[in-house]
């Protein structure tokens, strides 16, 4: 069984920052790729930064230059660094991780944490 666990989001201005984190536990074998997504009121749930295996990193144009994800694969955690936040932003903030325990593939998802930016 695996867990993920976020932290870090609350309420903050427009033009400020958060750094949200996500921490997995349980019978983790290999980390592969983890994503932040975010879902606002009376949307869809929508991705919001990348980070493969490899390093590689995507961000939609909402997010680009403003957010940046990173990963500690020996803390099992990925972090987004959001800066310069706008009021759209506002949502819950999930990440999703998918890696390899011993026997299978999952994907998995965080509980979510809020996010609400004031004008």
């Amino acid at each position: 069984q695996v867990q993920l666990v976020e932290s870090g989001g609350g309420l903050v201005q427009a033009g400020g920052s958060l750094r949200l984190s996500c921490a997995a536990s349980g019978s983790i074998f290999r980390l592969n790729t983890m994503g932040w997504y975010r879902q606002g009121p009376g949307k869809q749930r929508d991705l919001v930064a990348r980070i493969q295996g490899s390093g590689s990193v995507y961000y939609p144009d909402s997010v680009k230059g403003r957010f940046t994800i990173s990963r500690d694969n020996a803390k099992n955690m990925v972090y987004l660094q959001m800066n310069r936040l706008k009021p759209e932003d506002t949502a819950v903030y999930y990440c999703k991780i998918d890696l390899w325990t011993l026997d299978r593939y999952l994907e998995v998802w965080g509980q979510g944490t809020l996010v609400t930016v004031s004008s």
